[in-house]
């Protein structure tokens, strides 16, 4: 029984992810993987093609990071006002959720921030820290400041 190099097109369960090279069997991979298109055959071209895309996907993640940076420097600099409703006693009708500050951060700042990406929790007048995750590694402490 003979076996050979297969670069996995799909997550394949018991095999591997996405990407990764698997040594299998010659009939496993003409009969299941190569047929299903969920593999090819890992040749010295396909190989370098591999490498090339992950150089090109690492560069590309390093300027997401860089952008994230620059854009977490910009928004810690600055102070976010919003105005919420509140009742005789001065305190909010509801809370401030992540939509507002995401609807906010575009109008003062030009962002389009998904609110998934923002976490937050404020139910009281004054200055709260929320928090805006940018990039997998690159979270920004935004200071919202929340008037009556």
């Amino acid at each position: 029984m003979s076996k050979i190099q297969v670069i996995l097109t799909a997550d394949v369960a018991g095999q591997g992810r996405k990407g990764e090279i698997v040594s299998v069997s010659e009939g496993y991979a003409k009969n299941f993987l190569l047929k299903n298109n969920k593999g090819i055959v890992a040749t010295p071209e396909e190989l370098k093609k591999i490498e090339n895309k992950k150089i090109r996907d690492a560069k590309k993640a390093e300027e997401e990071k860089k952008k994230a940076i620059e854009v977490k420097a910009l928004l810690e600099s600055k102070k976010l006002s919003i105005v919420g409703k509140t009742g005789d006693n001065g305190k909010l009708f509801g809370a401030i959720t992540n939509k507002e500050i995401s609807a906010e951060l575009k109008k003062e700042f030009g962002l389009d921030i998904d609110r998934k990406k923002i976490e937050c929790t404020i139910k009281s007048l004054g200055e709260h820290t929320v928090i805006v995750k940018l990039h997998t590694d690159v979270k920004a402490e935004v200071l919202v400041v929340i008037k009556g």
